[in-house]
Protein backbone atom coordinates (compact mmCIF):
# COMPACT_ATOMS: atom_id res chain seq x y z
CA UNK A 1 0.00 0.00 0.00
CA UNK A 2 2.91 2.31 0.59
CA UNK A 3 4.28 1.79 -2.49
CA UNK A 4 1.06 2.65 -4.44
CA UNK A 5 1.12 5.67 -2.35
CA UNK A 6 4.65 6.81 -3.51
CA UNK A 7 3.92 5.60 -6.84
CA UNK A 8 1.10 8.27 -6.29
CA UNK A 9 2.42 11.25 -4.82
CA UNK A 10 6.14 10.73 -7.29
CA UNK A 11 3.63 10.99 -9.97
CA UNK A 12 1.92 14.02 -9.10
CA UNK A 13 5.00 15.92 -8.48
CA UNK A 14 6.15 15.40 -12.11
CA UNK A 15 2.46 16.66 -13.32
CA UNK A 16 2.96 19.93 -11.39
CA UNK A 17 4.94 21.87 -14.02
CA UNK A 18 2.46 20.46 -16.22
CA UNK A 19 -0.50 21.72 -14.52
CA UNK A 20 1.05 25.17 -14.07
CA UNK A 21 1.29 26.35 -17.76
CA UNK A 22 -2.47 25.71 -17.84
CA UNK A 23 -4.38 28.96 -19.37
CA UNK A 24 -7.72 29.74 -17.79
CA UNK A 25 -9.30 32.84 -18.86
CA UNK A 26 -12.79 34.13 -17.43
CA UNK A 27 -15.12 36.17 -19.35
CA UNK A 28 -17.21 38.96 -17.68
CA UNK A 29 -20.69 38.00 -17.46
CA UNK A 30 -21.64 41.52 -16.68
CA UNK A 31 -20.01 42.65 -20.05
CA UNK A 32 -18.78 45.61 -17.88
CA UNK A 33 -15.68 46.03 -15.61
CA UNK A 34 -16.46 49.61 -14.77
CA UNK A 35 -18.01 49.21 -10.93
CA UNK A 36 -20.19 52.30 -11.16
CA UNK A 37 -22.33 51.10 -14.02
CA UNK A 38 -22.46 47.81 -12.22
CA UNK A 39 -23.68 49.08 -8.93
CA UNK A 40 -26.14 51.67 -10.83
CA UNK A 41 -27.96 48.44 -13.22
CA UNK A 42 -28.17 46.65 -9.53
CA UNK A 43 -29.91 49.26 -8.01
CA UNK A 44 -32.24 49.97 -11.67
CA UNK A 45 -33.03 46.08 -11.48
CA UNK A 46 -33.76 46.22 -7.81
CA UNK A 47 -35.97 49.45 -8.87
CA UNK A 48 -37.98 47.70 -11.57
CA UNK A 49 -38.76 44.70 -9.76
CA UNK A 50 -40.22 46.97 -6.49
CA UNK A 51 -41.83 48.70 -9.19
CA UNK A 52 -43.34 45.91 -10.54
CA UNK A 53 -44.34 44.51 -6.85
CA UNK A 54 -45.75 47.74 -6.70
CA UNK A 55 -47.95 47.83 -9.62
CA UNK A 56 -48.90 43.92 -8.64
CA UNK A 57 -50.27 45.57 -5.12
CA UNK A 58 -52.37 48.06 -6.63
CA UNK A 59 -53.43 45.73 -9.08
CA UNK A 60 -54.63 43.10 -6.00
CA UNK A 61 -56.29 46.44 -4.12
CA UNK A 62 -58.31 47.28 -6.95
CA UNK A 63 -59.85 43.89 -7.71
CA UNK A 64 -60.39 43.75 -3.60
CA UNK A 65 -62.22 46.62 -3.86
CA UNK A 66 -64.45 45.38 -6.92
CA UNK A 67 -65.12 41.90 -4.94
CA UNK A 68 -66.24 43.43 -1.57
CA UNK A 69 -69.62 42.89 -2.29
CA UNK A 70 -70.41 45.58 0.22
CA UNK A 71 -68.25 44.76 3.15
CA UNK A 72 -66.99 48.01 4.39
CA UNK A 73 -64.24 45.76 5.82
CA UNK A 74 -63.12 44.69 2.44
CA UNK A 75 -63.67 48.00 0.51
CA UNK A 76 -61.68 49.67 3.49
CA UNK A 77 -59.01 47.22 3.07
CA UNK A 78 -58.75 47.77 -0.61
CA UNK A 79 -58.38 51.11 -0.40
CA UNK A 80 -55.69 51.44 2.24
CA UNK A 81 -53.53 49.23 -0.27
CA UNK A 82 -54.10 50.82 -3.07
CA UNK A 83 -53.08 54.32 -0.90
CA UNK A 84 -50.07 52.76 0.03
CA UNK A 85 -49.19 51.33 -3.32
CA UNK A 86 -49.69 54.55 -4.79
CA UNK A 87 -47.11 55.59 -2.21
CA UNK A 88 -44.94 53.13 -3.01
CA UNK A 89 -44.89 53.36 -6.96
CA UNK A 90 -44.25 57.68 -6.54
CA UNK A 91 -41.26 56.91 -4.15
CA UNK A 92 -40.04 54.21 -6.50
CA UNK A 93 -40.32 56.39 -9.66
CA UNK A 94 -38.87 59.32 -7.76
CA UNK A 95 -35.92 57.22 -6.52
CA UNK A 96 -35.18 55.79 -9.87
CA UNK A 97 -35.03 59.00 -11.59
CA UNK A 98 -32.81 60.54 -8.51
CA UNK A 99 -30.90 57.67 -9.03
CA UNK A 100 -30.41 57.61 -12.87
CA UNK A 101 -29.34 61.56 -12.16
CA UNK A 102 -26.61 60.73 -9.63
CA UNK A 103 -25.27 57.83 -11.68
CA UNK A 104 -25.40 60.01 -15.25
CA UNK A 105 -23.59 63.10 -12.95
CA UNK A 106 -20.80 60.61 -12.12
CA UNK A 107 -19.68 58.76 -15.05
CA UNK A 108 -20.77 61.82 -18.13
CA UNK A 109 -20.44 64.97 -15.74
CA UNK A 110 -23.76 66.10 -17.05
CA UNK A 111 -27.03 65.10 -15.16
CA UNK A 112 -28.64 65.36 -18.83
CA UNK A 113 -27.42 61.91 -20.04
Amino acid sequence: MKRIWAYIVSLSVLFIPLMSHAQVTITNPLGEADPRIIVARVIQGALSVSGTLALLMFIYAGMLWMTARGESAQVDKGKKIMVWAVLGIIVIASSYIITTAIFNALSTGSVDG
